[in-house]
């Protein structure tokens, strides 16, 4: 499907070329989705502190656990586009196997690639805020035992921002960036029990 919105493309304005240099963490080309928000400065300004909060080491889940609900969130939201932005970059680092990836985008928590109760646990953290858009008392007695309160309003508020960035890149859509893997790709035997 053709883009709705465009990302702005070289060359950039000097204030467009500074955010995005900013908005970057590294010296490569911008993603498209910076460059979708790049189109709106006050908006970019305000998502980069807010992201690089959420990628940061003062976010109180470890890469592994942002990386489980980043991926899974997106999966959930039909968001190929951020999924595969994390899939590519993230997965590998954060130590997750390729029955982990299929399992975060086509299975569930009991799949059997899932040993750490941890893992699990945030994969029904997620599941339960996209399904019902609450923690019910049983799932939030789980997640209490493993998680200090800090942790658990990083998770929630992770969740909701990658809620809020898969619905601008299916609602503009933003095509995949190039090299990333899409859902098909991802699906190992026996792991992942069919779309989510």
């Amino acid at each position: 499907m053709p883009e709705r919105i465009t990302p702005l493309e070289a060359p950039y304005e000097p204030e467009t070329a500074a955010l995005l240099r900013r908005m970057m963490a590294t010296d490569e080309e911008p993603i498209a989705l910076f460059r979708l928000y790049a189109h709106h400065q006050q908006l970019a300004e305000a998502l980069h502190g807010w992201g690089s909060y959420q990628l940061s080491r003062r976010l109180g889940l470890g890469l592994r656990d942002r990386e489980i609900v980043i991926d899974r969130t997106c999966a959930r939201c039909g968001c190929e586009y951020e999924w595969g932005v994390h899939v590519a970059r993230f997965a590998a680092r954060a130590g997750l196997t390729d029955d982990q990836v299929a399992s975060l985008t086509h299975g569930a928590s009991a799949d059997p690639c899932w040993t750490a109760e941890r893992d699990r646990l945030l994969l029904d953290a997620t599941d339960a805020l996209h399904d019902h858009h609450d923690i019910d008392d049983l799932l939030w007695a789980r997640l209490d035992a493993e998680f200090a309160p800090e942790q658990l309003l990083d998770l929630f508020m992770l969740c909701g921002w990658y809620h809020a960035v898969s619905y601008t890149a299916r609602a503009t859509r933003l095509t995949p960036e190039p090299g990333t893997p899409r859902f098909h790709d991802v699906r190992p035997a026996g792991c992942g029990r069919g779309p989510v």
